[in-house]
């Protein structure tokens, strides 16, 4: 923008765009090296004619266009549960499900996952994109080797592979100082002493019990060695990116709040279907553009792609709007109307009603639905718009 002379910013500041608009108007102009005062006025009136184009209407009911809009496809929409995103290890929910796990902003979605970028080091090389592997996917006890009771010594033996030890720990070389590792683990989780000899470890309860001994396999099971909690899988796909050809990672499971941190991944373009982890981790902002683009990947998967991205960045804006994410349901916006009417067209009609009346809450129909309701024009459109007709005397004046 510094090299914008005046007389071409007098052009963009004369123009009715809104500023995100002008500041792309300057941003081409500087783009196409623009010199001639002609040039950067044709600029500004191609995006002025098309932004003013694409601008709604006065009193144009959005509200129930954008409804339609993603209603009536939804409608077309298959009961498919699961579909293969690209990985045929992972399973996603998708379909209508997706989308009423979306609108109804649910706490976790059934079936969470990551797509994990990394930078360029890691996203070069198999072998550094598997070290990024190894601190995400949860490393359970046995995934690294055999575990076996002795019933006559009450004991538990575990005893390790070496292999995958030293393919788990890629920065290690040496086997036995994994297991030692592996032993402090079992000790601080389990309260018990472990006797570790190279890569074979034997605990057992405090005092002789086979029904401790079996509570203590159960939950060396359960323990994370190494990796985030919660995620049982990870996939390496090798693919072409803005970026190039690289590395990407997907997950089965979602932490997105610990994925950002760990070395080698690239934070800037990582990515969850947990709009609520979105939210918590980035803010309000990143979880609205999160909700338009997993519904708009949900509608384009389903071939329902020419929905109107505006009705889906509606939807978004008002789940959005009070600096957290509301449900559309009755747990959310439709259940905090004011219109006593609209809420009870919407759920538990009867429980609406009651309430309302207990309360004497009065309703002053200013809404669509309930307008629809009562059999009032609603209060969009021409129906904002009262016309009356008044006589005239013969010197023209009103009667």
């Amino acid at each position: 923008m510094t090299d914008v002379t005046s007389q071409h910013e007098a052009v963009v500041e004369g123009s009715e765009l809104p500023l995100r608009l002008k500041e792309r108007v300057y941003r081409a102009i500087e783009d196409r090296d623009v010199d001639s005062v002609e040039q950067v006025e044709e600029i500004t009136h191609a995006v002025e004619a098309e932004y003013m184009d694409s601008r709604v209407d006065p009193l144009d009911p959005v509200g129930t266009v954008s409804a339609q809009s993603i209603g009536e496809p939804g409608t077309q929409m298959t009961m498919n549960t699961f579909h293969y995103a690209g990985v045929a290890e992972i399973d996603v929910t998708q379909g209508l499900p997706r989308l009423i796990e979306l609108v109804d902003a649910r706490k976790e979605p059934d079936t969470p996952m990551m797509t994990v970028f990394l930078e360029e080091e890691y996203a070069d090389s198999r072998e550094k994109a598997h070290e990024v592997v190894w601190q995400i996917e949860a490393t359970k006890i046995l995934a690294l080797g055999d575990v076996s009771t002795n019933v006559a010594d009450m004991n538990v033996i575990v005893d390790l592979n070496e292999e995958t030890l030293l393919e788990r720990w890629p920065t290690e070389d040496d086997a036995t100082e994994v297991a030692t590792e592996i032993a402090s683990t079992i000790e601080s989780a389990l309260g018990v002493e472990a006797i570790q000899q190279d890569t074979t470890i034997q605990f057992g309860p405090d005092e002789p019990s086979y029904r401790d001994l079996l509570q203590l396999v159960e939950e060396l099971r359960e323990i994370t060695f190494k990796g985030i909690e919660g995620i049982s899988r990870v996939v390496v796909r090798k693919e072409e990116t803005e970026a190039g050809e690289e590395f990407v990672l997907y997950t089965e499971g979602s932490d997105f709040g610990t994925a950002l941190d760990i070395d080698g991944v690239d934070a800037s373009r990582c990515s969850t279907n947990d709009i609520h982890e979105v939210y918590r981790n980035l803010g309000v902002e990143a979880a609205r553009e999160s909700i338009i683009n997993e519904t708009m990947e949900t509608l384009e998967e389903q071939g329902l792609d020419d929905v109107n991205v505006r009705h889906l960045m509606l939807v978004s804006d008002i789940m959005c709007n009070n600096g957290e994410i509301e449900s559309i349901g009755r747990h959310g916006i439709s259940g905090s109307k004011d219109s006593v009417l609209a809420r009870a067209a919407f759920e538990v009609t009867v429980n609406h009603l009651l309430s309302s009346a207990i309360h004497g809450e009065i309703d002053e129909l200013d809404g669509v639905t309930e307008n629809v309701i009562v059999g009032k024009p609603i209060k969009l459109g021409t129906g904002d718009v009262d016309l009356r007709m008044g006589s005239f005397v013969a010197d023209g004046s009103a009667d």
